[in-house]
């Protein structure tokens, strides 16, 4: 409802002068109203010569924070600041401030500002607090760096907390990296003192660069600046360490963090991991992974998985199986991905009984090998001739609800075509038929070569029957 248009412009303030302010609700304000009385002198005396008044600062403040217009509370306070004798309250300014922020109306922030300065108001941190995070999450990096130097101007000093904030959204901008090293520098100026975490932000985007003399510059300057190191710190660095493959350095790093007294987190010890794993450490990996529990911190699955993928993709699954065994005793059970991994090395070496066992103890915990690690095991097993635990397995498969590959069929099929034990090739063939056949154990697309199995023996048959019938004569 628009006021003006309703009662127009006298009726309004009639009213006003009988009933109040009250009667300016949120709902009676729009654009519409407001303009009836902003920027016009005449109305302004209007009101005066009426005796209207809109009410106390504190009546105003709350008109403000109920808009849902940013732009309209705005207006109010532009009209309320306009009348003689009246002055909004502190509060009024900044609850603007924080609603064109939220809606980004970053040009008209800038003026609110400069008015809060020049009327002598001041601004809490917060605000400021609030407008990096604007700036950062619409992606205005130089605004968010203008406002360290704003906060300066209202006689701030900003707290390491800004510092990071705006030190954050720098660095998510490959472009920004250099002005975010260049305030940080700047910041011991003002007597704003960077922490650990400002280190670590830095730290972090120089080593994802590339730039790992800087990170290693920085880490080394916090002990002069009697700044403290934690965890991540050293993380980050031994992260930048594996990427440029100075894995040695990365572990005497980690040595030196025991030293001190540091407890490293799981993705220290994982970062190490992978890049001993890579670079076919296999032996260092392996005692890195048993000195964790010692140095406390517990492996968990991805570290071992991390050690079974290393042995298996070297060839030594065999040593894999090791790693897997002593799993249950440090209180951590082998999952889908380490049995998979396993079975899939063990295969690839030929320890096709091993392989097996461990694939039959996979299902019998619930857990489903991939179709092609099971089909690995499948052709394995029958590249050295044994068709009836080829045989047994899928029967497995299907029995667990699996769906093994059509090669898997395929390879099975093709060696009962060829052998020449017909009764030893029916036993296995029907123990695989016993199983309940659906659409999803893709049976049918073995259809060929059972029916060129079924064919071939029915000629069979056929020619013993005649061979029969020759012999009577």
């Amino acid at each position: 409802m628009m006021m003006a248009k309703l009662f127009g412009r006298r009726s309004v303030f009639a009213l006003c002068r009988n009933i109040g302010f009250s009667l300016l609700r949120p709902q009676y304000w729009s654009y519409s109203s407001l303009h009836c009385f902003h920027g016009r002198g005449e109305q302004r005396k209007e009101m005066q010569e009426a005796g209207i008044s809109i009410g106390s600062p504190s009546r105003v403040q709350k008109l403000i924070a109920s808009q849902s217009d940013p732009l309209l509370a705005k207006e109010i306070l532009d009209f309320a600041s306009r009348q003689p004798n009246f002055r909004p309250t502190n509060a009024s300014y900044r609850i603007v401030i924080r609603k064109l922020a939220a809606s980004e109306h970053f040009s008209l922030i800038d003026n609110m500002l400069l008015r809060l300065k020049s009327e002598g108001y001041s601004a809490p941190r917060s605000l400021f607090s609030t407008l990096i995070k604007a700036y950062a999450g619409a992606g205005f990096p130089d605004k968010v760096l203008d406002t360290f130097y704003v906060m300066l101007k209202f006689d701030y000093k900003p707290l390491p907390k800004h510092l990071n904030g705006i030190l954050e959204a720098l660095i998510s901008r490959r472009e920004y990296i250099r002005p975010a090293f260049d305030l940080f520098k700047d910041a011991h100026k003002h007597g704003v003192l960077p922490n650990t975490k400002s280190y670590n932000l830095l730290m972090d985007a120089f080593c994802s660069n590339g730039n790992l003399s800087v990170a290693y510059s920085l880490f080394n300057y916090m002990f002069k600046r009697d700044v403290v190191p934690n965890v991540e710190s050293y993380r980050i660095l031994m992260q930048g360490l594996c990427r440029r493959s100075q894995v040695g350095t990365a572990v005497n790093l980690l040595e030196d963090m025991l030293n001190k007294g540091y407890v490293p987190d799981r993705l220290s010890y994982t970062t190490l991991l992978n890049a001993l794993c890579r670079k076919k450490k296999l032996k260092e990996a392996y005692k890195l992974l048993c000195r964790m529990k010692v140095k406390g911190c517990n492996p968990d699955i991805i570290h071992y998985n991390t050690v079974i993928l290393g042995f298996c993709r070297e060839g030594r699954a065999d040593d894999a199986c090791k790693v897997i065994e002593d799993m249950p005793s440090n209180g951590c059970l082998p999952d889908l991905v380490s049995y998979r991994t396993l079975v899939g090395g063990l295969c690839d070496l030929g320890l096709l009984d091993k392989a097996d066992r461990y694939l039959v103890e996979m299902l019998s915990k619930g857990l489903s090998p991939h179709p092609s690690v099971s089909h690995g095991l499948v052709k394995g097993l029958c590249k050295v001739g044994k068709i009836d635990r080829a045989c047994e397995l899928l029967e497995q498969l299907l029995r667990h609800g699996e769906t093994p590959y059509v090669d898997s069929w395929g390879v099975t099929l093709n060696l009962m075509i060829d052998e020449s034990d017909q009764a030893r090739v029916d036993n296995a063939l029907n123990n695989v038929l016993k199983v309940e056949v659906t659409r999803d154990t893709r049976l049918v697309d073995a259809a060929p070569l059972l029916e060129e199995y079924l064919v071939r023996k029915s000629r069979e048959k056929k020619k013993r029957r005649q061979q029969q019938q020759h012999g009577r004569f």
